[in-house]
């Protein structure tokens, strides 16, 4: 049964907070001037314009302010969405609305859900709201008086914040837009008036607060632009973001297929998406190899226990899969992660420190329970193979390790053409209940990766509050077609789960001593970094990761002895060759095979059989005529260089 929030609590009498004396319970951006506080005006510019709001001159105002205006124009955009979609649907409830990159969303519990066909008449409204420059204006409530307005107004889903984030003694920030009256931090603009440009986008359910369990809400999203020529492009990048689209894609070259029957979340590789999988997989194993990573197979489950041990079951639960239980009691749990079994590969033997930096490395199977309404395509999935690495070495051998796992991660994406990403660093937050180890050991860990970055020269930013609970990270975060950011490559320090599963090594001096852990994934998993290179490459893989590199085109069935021998020449040196000899003209095949992103297409015709030639045509459509041996050398050199297209 759906849920909504749980009735608000009875308010009881409360001082109220005196101008001066603390910042509203919300306001952790920049508000809106209230009555009775001086104010001081704060510029956000942009290439094509000037956008002013206001925020109140507080004496302890310490809070984090936000003077990026595309955040305050996507903000108050969404302030206008929700006052429409109030006035064309009386009785709506309002969950909430904050700005996301490149746009907003709200979310409404409304008597039917919102379909794509409410967008325009909405939007319609929204015009009008412009049109009619309804300002924003905040105003401040002692906590018993912000429950008891939206007790009026009927809105569970803002009681609920009210009560969950204010106290007694707190006041609380709110905004009117018009008529419309919300909750909100702040900031926003001075009136509707100043959105010079928006569009809805999309209408899609969510549930209240990402729990399958609650009622599930009508979102919808939009975006908003200093102008109609920024909006225009960016739906212009947005039409082009689209055909590269994985799952479009995907569909299209055949590479892979998502069927509910498997559970959602589970992807079927189809042989070609399996050719470009088995083929970065033989390319990470061989690289990693080659600097000294040692590849292991560990089992995808184990005792409960094993989970108990490592943290992750009292840390990471609710990302688990539901536990299973044998007839004879045992309890057998899916691995989220790959470290608690290579620390199991550690311990097979005693170690010494001449062993270290031991690494070990596995292209593993992992399962992750996310939820329905945060499942992706390929780019966020509930069973993944991640590419993976623990590496077990010395304190002092830690610096060393941290920037070789660095290097290699930007060996791959240099090699895969990838330039668009950025290094993030993950510390603890302030919440150290969240956090395994000492203080101590956490800020060697923090400096032991902010000094790689260093040392190299690479500039990162603090994640403050991302860091797991065993360790501090270094995250490549990067960017697809449409411009979301994910982590592709990830290195992490680790003096927790040795603690915890009491490894040990024999030092120089004979005495037992304690190694230190990292995780490191320098690809990521093969599901979402196969759909990232399916969007950056627009489906055209380089040659060397094409499932199908070569076609052979015969001119006529007189050539099918002659094109049948190319394609054995080619097959003897593994290349990925098919022959077609289909009864349709040339030009078609040729289409086709275009539509395919087939990097070669090799006609060959009389000329081409009696000189040992082919016709050499690529997915530009350049062609050349040359001997078959010339082809087959300059092809194999650009498969074993991987050159990019």
């Amino acid at each position: 049964m759906s849920r909504l929030p749980a009735p608000a609590k009875a308010a009881t009498a409360s001082s109220v907070r005196a101008p001066g004396k603390g910042m509203p319970a919300f306001s952790t951006r920049m508000p809106r001037a209230a009555a009775g506080y001086p104010t001081s005006s704060a510029v956000a510019r942009t290439s094509k314009c000037i956008s002013y709001f206001c925020m109140p001159a507080m004496a302890e105002y310490d809070a984090e302010v936000s003077t990026d205006p595309l955040y305050v124009l996507r903000h108050s955009t969404a302030h206008v969405l929700a006052s429409a979609v109030t006035e064309l649907f009386p009785g709506a409830k309002y969950a909430g609305g904050p700005p996301v990159e490149n746009g907003f969303y709200y979310d409404f519990d409304l008597p039917r859900p919102l379909s794509e066909d409410d967008l325009a008449p909405i939007e319609k409204k929204m015009a009008e709201i412009v049109a009619r420059g309804d300002r924003f204006e905040q105003e401040l409530l002692p906590h018993a008086e912000a429950v008891r307005r939206f007790t009026e107004l009927a809105q569970p889903y803002k009681l609920h914040w009210v009560n969950q984030k204010a106290s007694d003694d707190e006041l609380v920030s709110c905004y009117h837009t018009g008529p419309f009256f919300d909750l909100c931090r702040g900031p926003h603009l001075r009136s509707a008036a100043e959105i010079p440009a928006f569009k809805l986008m999309r209408v899609a359910g969510a549930y209240w607060l990402g729990d399958e369990g609650n009622r599930q809400l009508s979102r919808v999203y939009g975006t908003a632009w200093f102008s109609q020529e920024e909006l225009d492009d960016y739906l212009t990048a947005l039409a082009e973001a689209d055909k590269r689209d994985h799952k479009r894609l995907g569909r299209e070259l055949k590479l892979f297929k998502l069927d509910e029957r498997t559970s959602p979340g589970n992807v079927i590789w189809l042989p070609n998406g399996a050719t470009v999988r088995r083929e970065l997989e033989r390319w990470i194993v061989d690289e990693e190899l080659a600097r000294g990573y040692q590849h292991v197979l560990t089992p995808v489950f184990a005792r409960l226990d094993l989970f108990r041990q490592s943290g992750h079951w009292d840390l990471y639960r609710e990302f688990m899969y539901p536990l299973m239980k044998a007839e004879d009691g045992e309890e057998l749990e899916l691995r989220p992660v790959n470290c608690p079994h290579h620390i199991l590969v550690y311990e097979s033997e005693l170690r010494s420190y001449r062993d270290l930096p031991l690494r070990i490395a596995e292209i593993g199977n992992n399962y992750r329970w996310e939820k329905s309404g945060e499942l992706m395509g390929m780019i966020r999935v509930r069973s993944f193979a991640l590419n993976d690495a623990h590496i077990f070495c010395t304190p002092e051998q830690l610096d060393s390790e941290i920037l070789g796992a660095i290097q290699l991660s930007q060996h791959f994406m240099r090699t895969l053409g990838v330039s668009d990403y950025r290094y993030r660093v993950s510390v603890r937050g302030d919440d150290r209940s969240k956090y395994l180890g000492t203080d101590e050991q956490w800020s060697n860990a923090e400096a032991a990766l902010t000094g790689a970055l260093q040392a190299i020269g690479e500039s990162y930013e603090l994640g403050v509050g991302d860091a797991a609970f065993y360790g501090p990270k270094i995250d490549f975060q990067v960017r697809d077609a449409h411009r979301r950011e994910f982590t592709n490559s990830t290195v992490q320090v680790d003096f927790q789960l040795p603690e915890r599963f009491g490894l040990e090594y024999v030092a120089a001096d004979g005495s037992r001593r304690r190694p230190v852990m990292v995780h490191r994934g320098a690809f990521g998993s093969m599901e979402r970094m196969t759909a990232y290179l399916i969007e950056h490459y627009a489906g055209a893989f380089p040659t060397w990761l094409s499932p199908v590199q070569c076609v052979v085109l015969p001119i006529a069935d007189a050539q099918l002895d002659y094109a049948r021998e190319v394609v054995e020449q080619l097959r003897r040196c593994r290349v990925r060759v098919e022959l077609d000899d289909r009864s349709e003209r040339v030009r078609k095949k040729i289409a086709e095979a275009q539509a395919r992103k087939v990097p070669y297409m090799l006609v060959v015709g009389g000329r081409e059989a009696e000189s040992g030639e082919v016709s050499v045509r690529n997915r530009a459509g350049e062609q050349t005529s040359e001997p078959l041996a010339d082809f087959r050398t300059r092809l194999l050199a650009e498969i074993e260089e991987r050159r990019l297209p």
